[in-house]
């Protein structure tokens, strides 16, 4: 399936808004045309392909997010453009990888035509774009997607500070928490250090206080909380949720917990 034809079931909490805005930008006459379309119909129980202006709106809110990490350390690595080139492969077709890649090098556009006027204005864009996401997506959708831009940081091998900056930043604009990013940061690292960032807690913690965190993220990361935004992204989810318990076995085996 084409990028262009999930654009028709975008609308959902796109219809304005700095996203909405953004989305003018870097789909053109996609967009208008499904905006016109969201007039004559109601807007997200349309849709093209059968998909849900919910999921569509999440998955552009993730390349505008995207493109924001992307461009932190000042260039666009090679490794990076891959891994959204799988994601777009994976969720939507070989046609969407043009098109997903023409989206990002829109915004990467649309940036350098805003800070030339004024330095600030794509970081405060996506300061509101975090907040529209916050008013408008679960705690849970937003973890997910806070995982996948972790994910892209890390796709070249080495998140530089600058990196790690942008996603504390899109965090906190999206209502989340510094720990989460350090947590989705660490998922991947064998250390038993790396597993206390995982389960959000600090090595001097209780055996309580570590049975709680674990209870606390296994309900926050569970697959069915996404499961309403597609069973790609449930199965991106369910990875997510074997890697935390893979820290807490490690954490629960250090300190002789069962």
């Amino acid at each position: 399936m084409g990028l262009g034809k999930w654009i028709g079931g975008i609308m959902g909490f796109m219809a304005g808004g700095p996203l909405g805005a953004l989305a003018g930008y870097a789909l053109g006459s996609w967009f208008d045309k499904a905006t016109d379309l969201s007039g004559q119909t109601g807007g997200e129980s349309g849709g093209y392909g059968g998909y849900t202006g919910q999921r569509n709106s999440f998955l552009f809110s993730m390349l505008v997010m995207a493109s924001y990490i992307m461009r932190a350390d000042g260039r666009v690595m090679h490794s990076e453009m891959e891994f959204v080139r799988r994601f777009l492969r994976m969720n939507f077709g070989e046609a969407a990888v043009s098109e997903g890649e023409q989206i990002l090098l829109n915004l990467f556009e649309e940036r350098k035509r805003m800070e030339r006027t004024d330095p600030m204005a794509f970081k405060n864009t996506i300061h509101d774009c975090g907040a529209q996401i916050a008013a408008n997506l679960s705690y849970e959708e937003r973890l997910q997607m806070l995982s996948f831009l972790a994910k892209i940081a890390q796709s070249d091998g080495n998140v530089c500070q600058a990196e790690i900056d942008a996603l504390k930043e899109v965090a906190l604009a999206m209502g989340l928490s510094l720990q989460e990013v350090e947590s989705m940061l660490s998922l991947k690292n064998d250390s038993l250090a790396d597993a206390y960032k995982v389960l959000e807690v600090e090595p001097t913690a209780t055996d309580e206080e570590v049975r709680a965190a674990y209870r606390r993220l296994a309900l926050r990361h569970h697959p069915d909380r996404v499961a309403t935004l597609g069973e790609d992204i449930r199965k991106a989810a369910e990875e997510k949720f074997q890697l935390i318990n893979n820290a807490k076995e490690r954490v629960y085996k250090a300190r002789g917990m069962k």
